[in-house]
């Protein structure tokens, strides 16, 4: 079958033994719905700044800002998720679908319980939130509608992360990628609506960024529980799989809470930076933050194929095939490497004219294109590490990235950061320069982890 032949079987949401498949194949079937998902996650993230930008440098702030708090609910929500795609891969490659199903019932519960508390504990101090990230008072004050509405209304976001690594995770990469298609597509066209006031909507500015996202996303969560329900899904859940049981929910939690502790490592570090940047005025986290939001565009697709490895490195290990586990993985490291490092290479030479497209703002403009500059050099090494760590993810082993991100980011990337913004005086440059410093660091050891193969041995 021909490398076009197979994409457009990807398509079809076509059930598949990814145990048995030849793995270029497979890879190819289960890497094009993926990347296709992030892609749409992707421009979700460039359209948000772009609109909220046509507001002002403040407004993008506020995003930013608030963005980097959502990190810490995306680190829980992604961390749960690392845990759902390993265990419903294993239990799909050992064949035991029943117990899949159960699977998915204790993550989507225990998922609903922690967005409603943290929803209800962040949502209620999102002024004082802002405040504690550095943010001046012209910022709060435009902002907390927007960072309430986030806040509190997370439970779309988490549950399509979580449901969507159920989908992943079982090899029904096409109903994750529809869900986001359709969330994320909402979103984009509500986006603007809400923030201007186009048409019959209301003008909330800034807030109306939120609402569109949290209507998009919810419509999506609908989506996602009709084929749960199950229509067209290989992970069937009925009301029953949502009754506790505790050894499945303890299960859920061990392999959830090294994964939320790798996330919080990698978001906090995160955190760290905008907090650094924050010491430099609006202009700094503004020209930052849209920056980020470009690499996130390439990034995220990118993450698409390094989740097809991890797909294939739960389902094979469960299949007892260890070899053709890491043998998927080297064929995802390949792709990965090869085109990120044409992007990265079209952002260092185009950083100028992007940056543009978001702001006309000369001092925004000059930051953002420094950022772009400088975190787009190490491309093909991140490629490399999101490849690797998604490996040990896949296969149940989530302390070993957890380490590593501990290491690299909150031991490396922070102090690097601070101590060539302020004891060197590079100003938000040296802050920039920690970001492909510390990735490269993470890259490199995973690469060196990864080889010793430990990870194959994991039990889930």
């Amino acid at each position: 079958m021909s490398f076009w032949q197979s994409v457009r079987q990807s398509l079809r949401g076509e059930e598949h033994d990814y145990t048995a498949l030849p793995l270029n194949r497979a890879v190819i079937l289960l890497a094009v719905p993926m990347v296709l998902e992030m892609i749409m996650e992707s421009l979700f993230a460039v359209a948000d700044v772009y609109w909220v930008s046509r507001i002002g440098k403040e407004a993008v702030a506020v995003v930013g800002l608030t963005e980097s708090v959502m990190t810490l609910i995306y680190a829980v929500a992604i961390g749960i998720s690392i845990a759902a795609t390993a265990i419903v891969s294993r239990r799909i490659g050992e064949k035991e679908p029943e117990l899949a199903s159960q699977a998915a019932g204790q993550i989507v519960l225990l998922g609903v319980l922690l967005a409603a508390a943290l929803g209800m504990a962040l949502g209620f101090f999102a002024p004082e939130i802002l405040r504690l990230m550095g943010a001046e008072d012209d910022i709060v004050t435009l902002g907390s509608g927007f960072a309430r509405m986030m806040l509190g209304g997370n439970a779309t976001v988490f549950l399509i992360f979580l449901i969507n690594a159920i989908f992943r995770g079982a090899g029904d990469a096409v109903i994750a990628m529809r869900t986001l298609w359709l969330a994320n597509a909402l979103n984009i066209v509500l986006g603007p609506c809400f923030i201007f006031g186009w048409g019959p909507f209301p003008e909330l500015g800034v807030t109306g960024a939120a609402v569109a996202t949290n209507i998009g996303r919810g419509i999506g969560v609908l989506y996602q529980l009709w084929h749960l329900a199950g229509h067209h899904s290989r992970v069937k859940v009925r009301w029953a799989h949502f009754k506790p049981e505790r050894e499945v929910i303890s299960s859920v939690l061990r392999k959830s809470g090294s994964g939320i502790v790798q996330l919080l490592i990698s978001t906090t570090s995160w955190l760290g930076l905008f907090k650094i940047l924050a010491l430099f005025g609006s202009a700094a986290l503004a020209g930052y933050t849209i920056a980020i939001r470009i690499v996130i565009f390439a990034l995220m697709p990118a993450w698409g194929l390094a989740n097809a490895g991890s797909t294939l490195v739960g389902q094979n290990l469960g299949a007892g095939k260890p070899e053709r586990a890491e043998a998927a993985v080297w064929i995802a490291v390949k792709f990965d490497a090869l085109v990120l490092s044409v992007i990265g290479l079209g952002f260092v030479l185009c950083a100028n004219p992007l940056i543009r497209l978001f702001t006309l703002d000369p001092e925004v403009m000059a930051y953002g294109t420094q950022a772009l500059w400088i975190v787009s050099l190490a491309f093909p090494l991140y490629a490399c590490g999101m490849c690797f760590e998604a490996a040990f993810n896949g296969s149940g082993d989530t302390w070993t990235p957890a380490g590593l991100n501990f290491l690299c980011l909150w031991l490396g990337q922070i102090p690097i950061a601070w101590g060539l913004a302020k004891s060197f005086g590079c100003g938000p440059v040296g802050a920039f320069i920690a970001v492909p410093v510390a990735y490269s660091l993470l890259a490199l050891s995973s690469w060196g982890l990864f080889k010793r193969g430990k990870w194959k041995t994991q039990k889930v």
